[in-house]
């Protein structure tokens, strides 16, 4: 049973007011959210990629643990900052991977959510984070909102509570985001084009 969207956002300002009784409360509310999404993730990784599932949520709840200041606001926000720890935690470990193995061979994953099919090969997940690095520069929204939903599986509408927009809003950057991505992850687009 899923934990009551409320009862995780009361313990989410308890926590960021300094009460460090609810993190274990809280992180037994949303383990299984954040492994479900981990999972989901990893599933699109290239075969022998040695990170599971919980020790991507273990990691990025370290991570999360360390953001002492950040006023949540909803469960929603708070699963859109896990899914931005989850995405550096894979970034991390790709850079990791690449600088042991001296330019070896690279993190590859596929994101069916983040693109037709058209997408669906495997992508080095570097190149990928350079891409959304490009999209932030251009459209910090955009790229906000492919993080949210191919990293942290957010819907559409938690998107758009996150962000403060309407669904309609959110739905026409991630058509435009895909657009954008596959065009540049296929070498047809660049920093300077217009989205």
């Amino acid at each position: 049973m899923a934990p009551d969207p409320q009862d995780v956002t009361s313990m989410l300002v308890a926590w960021s007011r300094g009460d460090s009784s609810v993190a274990d409360r809280l992180m037994a509310a949303v383990y299984d959210d954040l492994r479900r999404k981990a999972a989901g993730i990893l599933r699109h990784e290239s075969p022998g990629h040695t990170l599971q599932p919980t020790a991507l949520v273990n990691e990025a709840y370290l991570r999360l643990v360390d953001q002492k200041r950040v006023a949540w606001q909803s469960r929603a926000h708070f699963l859109a900052v896990a899914a931005r720890l989850m995405r550096r935690v894979l970034i991390d470990y790709a850079r990791r991977r690449r600088a042991s193995k001296r330019g070896g061979e690279a993190v590859r994953v596929t994101l069916d959510d983040l693109a037709p099919a058209s997408l669906s090969s495997p992508l080095d997940l570097l190149v990928l984070d350079e891409a959304l690095a490009e999209l932030a520069a251009l459209d910090a929204r955009q790229a906000r909102i492919v993080e949210m939903r191919a990293f942290g599986g957010l819907s559409v509408e938690e998107t758009a509570e996150v962000l403060g927009v309407s669904p309609a809003t959110v739905k026409r950057d991630w058509s435009f985001a895909q657009a954008w991505l596959e065009r540049r992850l296929r070498g047809g687009g660049g920093a300077g084009e217009v989205l």
